[in-house]
């Protein structure tokens, strides 16, 4: 009865934002009613708790607060971050979620308003992946901000200074993951929004150290590569058989080609075999071994001056025409957008594509919804019906000569929950890149064939739940395998992930 009036209380709001403002509400007062609601109601309230309303209530923070949550971490603090780790209300905190601010969805630096993205990926992580409240802490590294609207505005709760970069910057992060360690021992910490360079060398510094993962590069790769195993699947061929272009050379786009590069390896192809199937554009034009201004994370995707040559490109125009001129050369079957860049899949490039094969799979993953890379309805109306559509945020199905298609969601929610859940109940020891690997052909083997045959290439979001466990047990297995696990030998998974969830 108490899900029900809730339900009605929500349903009664017009505006999104609003709906976020009531559920945070609901979550001070009653986190059991608030998770019980939101497990009911996912497919209805993912989008407000997360993107793309989440965005909205990032750049409004300040103004919509009623009530802080989680932990805070300022410059200030970097010598008692152990005594702030202590002060949670929970004493066994298994899985952390931290945030700079820095990159927040699509929508660059947001100050203190990058809390709602902890805040509302450990939201999910229990009410679609089972893990309990009580083991999760969203963090809040609140270095200042360069935005500045924020620093201009008298309400900005955030810590009112410039960002901190460099050394002190560095230095916070390590003495944050010592605290971590000190208070927590195995204690996973997911690294969630910080800018490309810092996220990817953060990444480096402590995956081998603790265990750690970074949810947009690696779990967009594995939410992406599963996808692109249900596609192969759609058409019949093998995933070797395929050639891709990624727009997007950012954290998630170098993301995605490392667990695209091991996907093809583990199928048997070989480095020069694999090569020439990948190709990489950033804000500048192709990510090619001529160009000066890679630093070592493009160096690592970069093509090689003789594929330049053999492609006959000219390197030249702005950026939707390199686009073009690229998947003319290049002849993709699969195109897929981490720009943040709305519109930049204009009719020029979906119509190059729709040229270049019969059905083109098409990922538009930018978020939230305002930074899509192009939408389904023109992806399809562009390419005459035969793309098959992919989007980072939700699109409600499209009508195509009076049959609606179902557009699949390319969302991190189905991998990082049983990322998480599967780790925590390995007691992993590190986050390996196999994990998201399996996890990926976990999440793909979920799209059943009637969806798959309309068009969608993910599974809808209610299953989430089913999704999340069997993402979890592969997770845990994998992690078993590799040897990374603390679990006694001989554990049965299955039965713990179940009793865990």
């Amino acid at each position: 009865e108490q899900v029900q009036l809730e339900w009605e209380h929500v349903s009664r709001k017009d505006d999104a934002l609003e709906k976020y403002i009531g559920l945070a509400a609901l979550q001070d007062r009653n986190a059991t009613l608030f998770y019980r609601l939101l497990a009911e109601h996912l497919d209805e309230l993912m989008p407000v708790v997360y993107t793309p309303t989440v965005g909205q209530a990032c750049q409004q923070f300040s103004h919509i607060l009623r009530r802080t949550r989680g932990l805070w971490i300022t410059p200030d603090d970097i010598d008692r971050i152990p005594q702030l780790l202590r002060n949670s209300p929970y004493g066994d905190v298994r899985l952390i979620v931290v945030t700079d601010n820095e990159r927040i969805l699509g929508l660059g630096d947001q100050g203190a308003g990058g809390m709602g993205i902890p805040i509302g990926k450990l939201a999910l992580y229990s009410a679609g992946g089972g893990l309990h409240p009580s083991l999760t802490l969203p963090v809040s590294l609140d270095v200042g901000t360069d935005n500045k609207t924020l620093l201009r505005d008298p309400l900005y709760m955030g810590y009112r200074a410039r960002r901190l970069r460099g050394t002190a910057y560095r230095e916070l992060i390590e003495a944050f993951v010592h605290g971590v360690e000190e208070v927590w021992p195995g204690c996973i910490i997911q690294w969630e929004d910080f800018k490309g360079p810092n996220a990817l060398r953060i990444l480096e510094r402590f995956r081998n150290h603790v265990p750690s993962f970074n949810d947009d590069i690696q779990g967009t790769a594995g939410v992406t590569v599963a996808g692109l195993y249900a596609a192969a699947r759609r058409l019949g061929r093998p995933l070797t058989d395929l050639t891709f272009v990624l727009a997007g050379a950012g954290a998630a786009g170098i993301g995605i080609t490392r667990l695209l590069r091991r996907a093809l390896e583990q199928e048997g192809l070989t480095d020069a075999e694999i090569d020439p199937r990948l190709t990489l554009l950033d804000s500048h034009g192709l990510v090619h071994a001529g160009r000066h201004d890679l630093d070592e994370f493009k160096q690592e995707v970069a093509i090689s001056a003789e594929r330049v040559d053999e492609l006959g490109l000219t390197l030249e125009g702005d950026d939707r025409e390199r686009l073009c001129e690229i998947i003319n050369a290049v002849e993709p079957d699969v195109l897929i957008g981490t720009t943040g860049q709305p519109g930049s899949f204009d009719r020029c490039v979906v119509a190059a594509m729709a040229e270049a094969c019969e059905e083109p799979v098409i990922f538009a993953l930018s978020n939230p919804s305002s930074r899509v890379e192009a939408t389904p309805a023109d992806i399809l109306a562009w390419s005459d019906g035969r793309a098959l559509v992919a989007t980072g945020s939700p699109f409600a199905p499209v009508s195509w000569k009076g049959e609606p298609r179902p557009v699949g969601q390319a969302n991190n929610v189905f991998i990082f929950p049983g990322v998480g859940m599967g780790a925590v109940v390995a007691e992993a020891s590190r986050i390996t890149e196999e994990m998201f690997l399996v996890a990926g052909r976990a999440l793909a083997a979920q799209i059943d064939e009637e969806r798959l045959a309309a068009g969608a290439l993910y599974p809808p979001v209610e299953s989430l739940a089913d999704i999340s466990r069997e993402v979890a047990l592969a997770v845990a297995t994998e992690a078993v395998a590799s040897g990374v696990a603390q679990v006694e030998p001989g554990t049965d998974l299955e039965a713990v992930i179940d009793e865990s969830m």
